[in-house]
C-alpha cells in the first residue's frame, strides 16, 4: 500500500468525536496531525500489513505526517516476529516517537522470548536522555522485569533517573506503583528512603492509593510517607 492510498484509508476510518478526544488527552502533539482513527481499526490494519508482508516501505517512510501513522508503525513493530528485525526497526523509530500514546502502546510480543537482549537495550534507552526513549525503557522494565525475571538492581536503575520531563516522571511513578503491587517488600525501601524526587515520590504513592492491587493497610502506610511540599 503506497502512502497516498494509506492516507485515503485512514480518512475513510475517521471518527471526528474520537479525534477531539485524542487531541485533549495528548496535548503535546499538533492537532492537525490527528485524523481520528480508533485503535482497534489501526491494529487491524497493522495485522493486515504484517500478514501481507508489505510493510517495510511504510516503516522506512519517516518521519510520518499523521499521528495515526505513528500508531500504525508502533503496532506493526509490536507484531514483528523476528527479534533482530523488530529491534532494528524499533531503534529506527524511537527517535520519532513524540507522545505517550505511541510510546506506551508499542509492546513487541517477541520481547518475551528475548529478555536478555531486551535488557541490554533497556539500559541504553533509559540512559539516553531522550524523553520517549527513557519512558519506553522504563515501561519495558515494568512490563517484563517485575515478575519471574525481577532483580532489585532494576528499580535501582529507575530510582537513579532524574528528569524535568513530565512524561518521564509519570512513567517512573507508574513503574514504582506497579513494582509495589508486585514486589512490595523489595520496593518499599525506595519509598521509605525517599529515593525519588518529591513529585514522582508522591505521584507513585497516589497511584498506589488508587490501585486495587495494594491492600488498605499498605495504602494507609504509604500515605504516611508522602512528602509534605511547601
Amino acid at each position: 500500500m503506497n502512502i497516498t492510498d494509506l492516507h485515503k484509508k485512514l480518512y475513510e476510518l475517521q471518527d471526528l468525536k474520537y479525534r477531539d478526544m485524542q487531541i485533549k488527552i495528548i496535548p503535546n502533539i499538533d492537532p492537525e496531525s490527528v485524523i481520528g482513527v480508533r485503535t482497534p481499526e489501526l491494529k487491524t490494519m497493522a495485522k493486515e500489513m504484517l500478514k501481507a508482508g508489505d510493510y517495510m516501505a511504510f516503516l522506512g517512510n519517516l518521519p510520518h505526517k499523521y499521528f495515526e501513522e505513528n500508531q500504525l508503525h508502533a503496532f506493526i513493530i509490536s507484531g514483528i516476529k523476528d527479534m533482530d528485525v523488530c529491534m532494528e526497526e524499533l531503534e529506527k523509530f524511537l527517535p520519532y516517537v513524540d507522545n505517550w500514546a505511541t510510546c506506551d502502546q508499542m509492546s513487541p510480543k517477541i520481547f518475551k522470548k528475548h529478555r536478555e537482549i531486551l535488557l541490554k537495550h533497556v539500559k541504553e534507552w533509559i540512559s539516553s536522555g531522550k524523553t520517549y526513549s527513557v519512558r519506553f525503557g522504563v515501561g519495558m522494565l515494568m512490563e517484563h522485569f517485575l515478575d519471574e525475571d525481577y532483580d532489585p538492581k532494576y528499580p535501582e536503575m529507575v530510582a537513579k533517573l532524574r528528569s524535568k520531563e513530565y512524561y518521564v516522571n509519570m512513567m517512573i511513578a507508574w513503574y514504582f506503583a506497579t513494582a509495589l503491587a508486585k514486589q512490595y517488600e523489595s520496593i518499599l525501601p525506595f519509598i521509605e528512603g525517599k529515593r525519588l524526587d518529591d513529585w514522582t515520590h508522591n505521584k507513585a504513592i497516589q497511584k498506589c492509593v488508587e490501585s486495587s492491587r495494594i491492600t488498605e493497610e499498605q495504602k494507609t502506610y504509604l500515605k504516611s510517607l508522602k512528602v509534605r511540599r511547601t
